[in-house]
């Protein structure tokens, strides 16, 4: 959970604020102030007469940079991609075959490797959105955001390349810091009273005369006695008591000594897919060292390390293709040749190769099976002066949770259940100006079929791409892109920071 350091940031913010209505992001300036909360940390008050200052100044935290429609970003310029893709994202998609069902035919699986291209847009809600929790109350900065996916095919015979929409998507993100202590005040009390002034009950059982109990009553006299009670604020230092009688009503200040509510994490992810599951994700920025803007680029590994299976298409339920601790496959180098073979038990012996072959056979290797080398490979040839990354997950390890819900259908055959996202705001350096660079990479994990000893496989369902603002993609790109979504226009001037509450005319 990271909390701003707010005070003197006010010529910073107001630098900042001009850079919005020109349309430009320093992530720099985003992040200046941050550093993560503690217990022990100042807590801010809450009073009623600050309610519009502080609707209208909420945190958006390092969301600030999204705002706008970012595209697809084409890598064809980088000679280091020996394969110029037709579009910068990649998808791989695991389903059950034809006909198969967990209680007959285990373990078939259709695999879909493509291109896609990919519009993205962020929109700021402005004002802070309130929620109310008593004696704690959060002021979430909400982000809307729409996305729509088209994957980018050649059709055999002819020259132009078939779009093809798969994916569309719409949720929020929300900056989870902005986080107050509100006490109880006279006038909250005399506003929200919901008990009798005077307590039958009270007056009866333990001798209470007076109206509105503000605070506990403890039982004074042993067992034996007489019963005496007395008011809490009445007891003597070091005078035993025992049974405590609660309060129903406030006192004015109540709350004020807490408990105080610490977010686990800095941002969320709500969204709607229209396959039929409704996903929210929990994450923050990830730091490296003290630091949670990161000079330099982000680090991808390159040869055998870079099979890590917690990045490829292939899970450890599905069976580890061949690979074992002295013999790992090098994803930088041409596909081992049993790829290519047919295979029988003789040289497939547990049937363990040939199900995964068809992922390393792919002709978008070795995409095909860890797609996030195509952003580290896009970024070989770029000057990256710095990063921020965000990570998220609908189950985290520990602490609160995040969660997905699916219709019926998808509940029954196809299970989504965990959703893990790594995104990357980059600052690119080209011909001497800063550029903003969005790279991400999604890994949804389906759960379908069983193996042959009756154990659930898990199947991973990845995204990666990277994007751009419209007005920073070359212009035969931008053209594609306004022709495949209809209504894409670059943002330019001031038209991007309307409606943003730090921006006012």
């Amino acid at each position: 959970m990271l909390k701003r350091k707010k005070e003197g940031l006010g010529a910073e913010r107001q630098l900042f604020n001009k850079g919005l209505s020109q349309g430009q992001v320093n992530l720099a300036e985003i992040m200046n102030g941050y550093s993560k909360l503690l217990i022990d940390d100042p807590v801010r008050p809450f009073r009623e007469e600050n309610l519009s200052e502080i609707e209208s100044s909420v945190d958006y935290g390092i969301l600030e940079a999204l705002k706008g429609t970012w595209v697809s970003y084409n890598v064809n310029y980088n000679k280091n991609v020996t394969s110029p893709s037709l579009a910068s994202g990649i998808h791989t998609t695991i389903m059950p075959s034809p006909g198969t069902n967990s209680g007959t035919i285990p373990g078939k699986f259709s695999f879909d490797c493509e291109e896609y291209i990919e519009k993205l847009t962020f929109t700021i809600v402005p004002g802070g959105v309130r929620n109310r929790g008593g004696a704690s109350e959060l002021f979430c900065g909400a982000v809307k955001y729409e996305q729509s996916i088209q994957s980018v095919n050649t059709v055999k015979g002819q020259e132009a390349l078939k779009y093809t929409p798969i994916h569309e998507e719409n949720g929020m993100y929300l900056w989870l810091s902005d986080v107050y202590n509100h006490a109880a005040t006279k006038e909250s009390i005399e506003r929200d009273r919901g008990i009798h002034a005077f307590s039958k009950d009270d007056f009866e059982k333990y001798g209470y005369k007076g109206e509105y109990r503000d605070e506990p009553l403890v039982k004074v006299s042993k067992e034996g006695e007489e019963n005496k009670y007395i008011l809490l604020s009445q007891l003597e230092p070091g005078q035993p008591y025992y049974e405590i009688i609660p309060a129903q009503e406030l006192k004015p200040g109540a709350g004020v000594d807490g408990p105080y509510f610490i977010p686990d994490y800095s941002i969320s992810r709500s969204g709607v897919i229209p396959h039929g599951s409704t996903i929210t994700l929990l994450g923050d920025i990830a730091p490296q060292g003290q630091s949670y803007l990161v000079n330099g680029s982000p680090y991808f590994p390159d040869g055998k390390e870079a099979w890590e299976p917690d990045h490829l298409s292939i899970s450890r339920t599905m069976g580890s293709a061949g690979v074992t601790p002295d013999n790992i496959i090098d994803l930088d180098r041409p596909a081992p040749a049993w790829v290519h073979e047919t295979l029988d038990d003789e040289n497939d012996p547990g049937s363990n190769k040939i199900y995964t072959q068809r992922i390393l056979a792919d002709d978008l290797y070795p995409y095909s099976v860890r797609p996030d080398l195509r952003l580290r490979d896009t970024l070989r040839g770029q000057e990256v002066s710095n990063f921020v990354h965000i990570k998220m997950s609908s189950k985290m390890k520990t602490g609160a949770q995040g969660g997905i819900l699916n219709v019926p259908f998808v509940n029954r055959f196809v299970p989504t259940v965990e959703v893990d996202m790594n995104m990357w705001i980059e600052t690119i350096i080209e011909d001497g100006k800063e550029v903003l660079q969005l790279q991400y990479e999604q890994i949804v994990f389906f759960e379908f079929d069983f193996g042959n000893d009756g154990g659930t496989t898990s199947w991973p369902h990845i995204q990666t791409n990277t994007l751009r603002k419209l007005k920073d993609i070359p212009e035969d790109q931008r053209k594609v892109i306004e022709q495949q979504f209809p209504g894409t226009q670059p943002e330019i001037g001031g038209e991007g920071s309307k409606g943003c509450p730090y921006h006012k005319e």
